[in-house]
């Protein structure tokens, strides 16, 4: 019974990746597209996860902490873009 359900949870998240990858092409301004990039990397975390389960590894762990931090650090890049322009600020001493 579990592994009918983690097999349908696989099957729902990557219905949900295609709607996001939909989005991230088509989506109306920069920022819907953002939300939806931040929400691919939540859905590839969940996707490995349940990988991760139904091969019974825990080689996978360490895969899925990644993808977690790089999603947050171009989530926030990307925010920090749109607010400023900019992602890396340098100063001038003129």
């Amino acid at each position: 019974m579990l592994e009918i359900i983690i097999r349908l949870a696989l099957l729902f998240c990557s219905i949900s990746m295609l709607g996001l990858i939909y989005r991230v092409i088509k989506g109306p301004s920069v920022a819907d597209r953002v939300i939806a990039l931040d929400a691919v990397g939540i859905n590839l975390v969940a996707i490995t996860a349940l990988i991760s389960i139904v091969l019974n590894s825990h080689a996978f762990l360490e895969i899925i902490l990644l993808i977690g931090i790089l999603a947050f650090i171009g989530t926030v890049a990307f925010a920090k873009y749109l607010e400023k322009g900019v992602i890396i600020e340098r100063e001038r001493n003129h």
